[in-house]
């Protein structure tokens, strides 16, 4: 564990070194997200591999006809436009293709994610605030 940490802190200082404001590192099974927030402090989040499809168990079920919504960037996933203002859907809420579902916010830009599909929302899947990955399902959608 201290060696992991020695490297991440060795990540981190690359960052700053170089600017950047995100890195994506993978060793073995696991891999390790680095987003820089506001200077001089950087975040530093471990994703665990994703576990197999029948590992956990989830409400409601997938179903073929839910058209999913996924992650097209890594960022960190609002609900909302600013913090107290009202959330941009709800579960059991109907949505329009183009309606905004959320924001992704990456390298201190805020990116509004809108729907493909129209339908009524199932499963909102990332929890407010959390750092989402590229592909990652984020909402199910019936259509």
């Amino acid at each position: 564990m201290n060696n992991e940490r020695e490297a991440l802190d060795e990540l981190l200082g690359i960052m700053r070194e170089h600017d950047l404001d995100a890195l994506t590192v993978r060793h073995s099974a696991t891999t390790y997200e680095l987003v820089r927030r506001a200077e001089p402090v950087a975040t530093l989040a471990a994703v665990p591999p994703p576990a197999p499809t029948l590992a956990a168990p989830v409400t409601p079920s997938p179903s073929a006809n839910y058209k999913k919504v996924t992650a097209p960037i890594i960022g960190v996933f609002y609900r909302a436009p600013s913090p107290g203002a009202e959330e941009f859907v709800e579960v059991g809420q109907r949505v329009e293709v183009g309606q905004v579902l959320c924001i992704l916010e990456a390298m201190k830009l805020m990116n509004e994610i809108t729907s493909d599909h129209a339908g009524v929302v199932r499963r909102i899947l990332p929890e407010n605030g959390a750092l989402v990955t590229l592909g990652e399902e984020m909402f199910w959608i019936e259509p």
